[in-house]
């Protein structure tokens, strides 16, 4: 089959360690839960609508030798975020037998090519990553795949950075699933006051790690829970305190267990439904709140958006029952 040049595509993924992707939707960047739920962890949402992780950043690839068996043995994939390579004869005539490149989608639209794939020297090479590309800008890491020696970022825009690091991992924070205690539990009365609680220790920080091989960058980013806002599922109820929002303690608690004889009294933490459900449960919202910080690589360090995570229980409201003589 004749070589030829066509537009990326993949499907995004983490090719760890040493495995090698051909495709330029496949990261390199090792993450590791340091702290929280392995499994059955939730994903967070970012409680800024607008933000979004980087779409798309250049890390390394290939070393002089991964490149060589990859281009003499199979010579199918990315050279960068929007070419693809098919054919042997692309990759050695470049990388190999030090012929110029065309870059179709970017800049330099000509490259320069490389002998024998810089065997002997120390470094690698680089290509752009993109998780989505319709979401990419055509001007973001479309360089073709280059040269960079060892311990060395290139400086190029969307190089990889400890932020980036952060950003990466935002995604990949796990959060406990745990659903609020109610008192009373799944049915409430009407003008009586539901007890909302978690135990202490429930909710505790959450931490995930990022590193990205071959480039001494690393970042660790921490959900820390600060929050829990009730929705009770209606306009008919009120919530203690009124906005909604429970604090949640340094031990990890949130609110006030309830105990005998405090189902007259104001919950710190609660709703007081003020009609009856009929039948249909109402949906009770518990939205926890995660402030992010981070810190990485040479002492960098910063903040992202607070995240969320929702779990929704039912709550069918009774009518209290009298008898008029």
């Amino acid at each position: 089959m004749p070589a030829h040049a066509i537009g990326g595509g993949g499907t995004f993924g983490e090719a760890e360690g040493d495995v090698i992707s051909a495709s330029a939707k496949s990261s390199r960047i090792k993450v590791t839960q340091v702290s929280g739920p392995i499994d059955g962890g939730g994903t967070l949402s970012s409680a800024e609508v607008n933000w979004e992780p980087p779409p798309c950043w250049y890390e390394p690839v290939y070393s002089p030798q991964q490149l060589k068996d990859f281009a003499e043995n199979d010579g199918n994939g990315d050279v960068s975020v929007r070419q693809s390579w098919y054919g042997s004869g692309l990759w050695t005539d470049h990388f190999r037998d030090e012929k110029d490149a065309t870059n179709y989608f970017g800049s330099p639209s000509a490259v320069k090519g490389y002998k024998n794939y810089n065997i002997g020297k120390d470094g690698y090479f680089w290509r752009g990553v993109a998780p989505d590309l319709e979401e990419l800008d055509s001007s973001q890491c479309n360089r073709l795949m280059f040269w960079e020696d060892a311990g060395e970022i290139p400086d190029v825009p969307e190089a990889p950075t400890p932020e980036t690091l952060a950003e990466y991992a935002y995604n990949k924070v796990k959060v406990p699933q745990t659903e609020v205690e109610l008192k009373p539990e799944a049915k409430s009365t009407v003008n009586l006051p539901t007890w909302v609680w978690l135990d202490k220790g429930t909710f505790k920080e959450v931490k995930v790690r990022a590193e990205l091989p071959g480039t001494g960058l690393w970042a660790e980013t921490t959900a820390k829970p600060v929050a829990l806002h009730l929705d009770p599922g209606t306009n008919d109820a009120e919530t203690y305190p009124a906005s909604g929002n429970c604090e949640i303690d340094e031990d990890g608690s949130i609110g006030t267990p309830y105990t005998k004889g405090n189902a007259d009294k104001t919950p710190p933490c609660g709703i007081r439904y003020l009609r009856a459900s009929n039948g249909n449960p109402y949906q009770v919202k518990a939205s926890i709140t995660w402030q992010i910080s981070w810190e990485g690589a040479d002492g960098a360090n910063g903040d992202l958006p607070d995240g969320t995570f929702e779990t929704t229980q039912d709550m069918n409201v009774q009518e209290i029952q009298s008898i008029n003589r």
